[in-house]
């Protein structure tokens, strides 16, 4: 049996909705936990704060689009809410490529003969954080978690309330 590492939450993020997925301590498992209806950047961390404490867990993953042309206005929007939320969360926060995770939620739905959901953030969620933790396995270290900065706008650009 492996050893406890600790839950992780997996998070999707998404204009209107941010999903959530969690993972058992020893890292077997990723599982869709919960859908957000995004309000306000302080309602948003403040819900996924209290899913954290629910589920105990040591970091959050954050999905973050990687495409082969670089970095996109998504991507930053994503950097950027993802280091206001390591700002208001006590818990490292990771960030992992979520290229394709939303397709291939739906694909292991269909192999698996699951109905597909009206929305798919939680199971892409899952993907993003089964993802880290395979990338991961106990004798590898873990990546770097982004570093919350210490000055009002917590980006690395302009900061806007979008993010």
């Amino acid at each position: 049996m492996s050893a406890a590492r600790g839950v992780l939450l997996g998070v999707d993020h998404g204009a209107r909705v941010i999903g959530v997925a969690c993972c058992d301590a020893e890292w077997l498992i990723a599982r869709p936990l919960a859908l957000i209806a995004r309000t306000t950047r302080a309602a948003d961390f403040a819900k996924l704060a209290a899913l954290a404490e629910k589920q105990h867990a040591v970091g959050v993953v954050v999905g973050v689009p990687i495409l082969p042309e670089g970095e996109t206005a998504q991507s930053r929007t994503v950097r950027r809410w993802a280091s206001r939320l390591a700002a208001a969360l006590p818990l490292p926060i990771y960030l992992w490529d979520e290229s394709y995770s939303s397709a291939e939620a739906e694909e292991i739905l269909d192999q698996i003969g699951a109905a597909r959901p009206e929305r798919l953030d939680g199971h892409a969620a899952a993907v993003i954080l089964a993802r880290f933790i395979a990338a991961h396995p106990p004798e590898r270290p873990l990546p770097p978690p982004l570093k919350a900065r210490s000055d009002q706008s917590l980006s690395s650009g302009p900061a806007t309330e979008s993010a």
